[in-house]
């Protein structure tokens, strides 16, 4: 997030960050697993189901680009904890499972949360920022059911791999519409962009190989830990004390439907009569 926002004030356009974040992946990928003789578990048997996830992965990024560039780096990682909440309308809304009152109190806290961040006067919050860090938490469960799904057949290397290779086709037809010569240091932050965003992209694939996606979900509020040391020390920008008044509720409430989510997984299945025989 901060090497897009400083990519991104060195005048470097939106697509061309995406497309980039993506290609990037493919050569380093294939070099390596090349050089170790892993290029098998690239194999699939699913490359519609790759292309699908890729579709809704570049909506999720540009989200998640478009946050990080018009709103402070607290602000986008705050907005991203509504993950949770949009997984549990998902459950609701899409799965069918019933609900329980925890989780939705839960859901309705979080909210709140939102709600104090973005409170009129409290701080500037862009609004497009705001709706972008909100799309992007909600992509965000859509893309982990699906990461769920490929990786019970895909190695999590070919899930990464594929993810590049079709969000990088999408892209490129955009590219030659806002691409341009960029310096050599500019060309490190677009390096760097895709190296980082690489490894990220195989250990959140691998996190939720192994574990559940609400679990996962939730560490990511240490994300505001780190976007507050980085927003200080590059921007020498301190986070609003709304900030501290929204992210404990929204912290809160994620903390609620895990905890409610891990004990109705660990309780023993209902006996009706007939299953006594």
């Amino acid at each position: 997030m901060a090497l897009v926002k400083l990519a991104s004030a060195k005048g470097i356009a939106l697509p061309e960050l995406l497309f980039w974040r993506q290609a990037l992946t493919i050569p380093v990928m294939l070099g390596a697993l090349s050089l170790s003789g892993q290029l098998h578990r690239l194999r699939t048997k699913r490359a519609r189901s790759h292309a699908f996830r890729a579709a809704f992965s570049c909506v999720g990024m540009t989200s998640v680009f478009t946050a990080a560039i018009l709103l402070t780096l607290p602000q986008a990682s705050v907005l991203s904890f509504t993950s949770p909440f949009f997984a549990v309308l998902v459950t609701a809304l899409i799965v069918r499972e019933k609900v329980g009152p925890w989780r939705w109190v839960a859901v309705a806290i979080g909210f709140v949360g939102v709600l104090l961040i973005a409170q009129p006067g409290a701080e500037h919050v862009h609004p497009i920022g705001a709706a972008a860090g909100l799309v992007a938490a909600m992509v965000v469960v859509v893309i982990s059911y699906q990461v769920k799904d490929l990786a019970r057949t895909d190695d999590p290397l070919a899930c990464v791999f594929y993810l590049a290779l079709f969000a990088s086709l999408y892209l490129a037809v955009l590219l030659p519409f806002f691409a341009k010569p960029h310096s050599s240091g500019e060309w490190l932050l677009l390096v760097a962009i895709g190296l980082v965003g690489t490894l990220a992209q195989y250990l959140m694939t691998v996190s939720l190989m192994y574990g559940a996606i609400a679990t996962v979900l939730i560490m990511d509020y240490a994300l505001l830990l780190w976007t507050t040391v980085l927003s200080v020390v590059i921007w020498g920008q301190w986070p609003h004390p709304a900030i501290w008044l929204g992210a404990p509720l929204i912290i809160a409430a994620g903390i609620i439907i895990t905890w409610r989510e891990r004990r109705l997984s660990h309780r023993p299945p209902a006996v009706s009569t007939g299953d006594i025989d």
